[in-house]
């Protein structure tokens, strides 16, 4: 895509406040809301995003051109993602990967401000998962027959019921704030 087309998708999708830089990554002062779209792929690379990035409720099959950073919520959840590869570094509030397809935790934030729920998906294990999540976390609704490489810290709930096939709770967070 170039410079114009860009500006048309954005106008198309109301995506306002938005700087086109000369590399065609298009950084968003704001909220970028694409949800229920029916998009299978993102277009061109979102860089910096200050508010949150919605791009749920699709047929994403990649996260290929997501933003880098987004200040506060991502939500990537209800698509047919297999991978979160291409997903934020850095997400300053809610992360939701929940309802996919995924067998993996690769590649996810180190650090979650708020929530980090990725319920409902193919999980057989926490590996690579966040070691810091400032709210709850959700793993609720995978294959995990163990807690190993879960996080560390929670300043919420801990959300991990229904379908997992758990026997023991070692690896257990060290601090948990809210409900187990």
């Amino acid at each position: 895509m170039n410079k114009s087309e860009i500006e048309k998708w954005l106008k198309k999708y109301g995506i306002q406040n938005y700087t086109i830089h000369d590399n065609l990554v298009v950084d968003v002062d704001g909220t970028v809301y694409l949800c229920n779209k029916i998009l299978t792929e993102l277009p061109f690379q979102f860089g910096k995003v200050t508010g949150s990035f919605y791009c749920n409720n699709n047929k994403l099959t990649s996260l290929q051109y997501c933003p880098t950073t987004v200040g506060e919520r991502f939500d990537c959840y209800n698509n047919q993602l297999t991978s979160l590869q291409y997903c934020p570094t850095t997400v300053g509030g809610n992360f939701y990967c929940s309802e996919n397809q995924l067998t993996s935790l690769q590649y996810c934030p180190t650090t979650v401000g708020g929530d980090f729920y990725c319920s409902n998906n193919k999980l057989t294990s926490l590996q690579y998962c966040p070691t810091t999540v400032g709210v709850d976390f959700d793993c609720s609704d995978n294959q995990l027959t163990s807690l190993q490489y879960c996080p560390t810290t929670v300043g919420g709930s801990f959300y991990c019921y229904n379908n997992n096939k758990l026997t023991y709770l070692q690896y257990f967070p060290t601090a948990v704030g809210g409900k187990f």
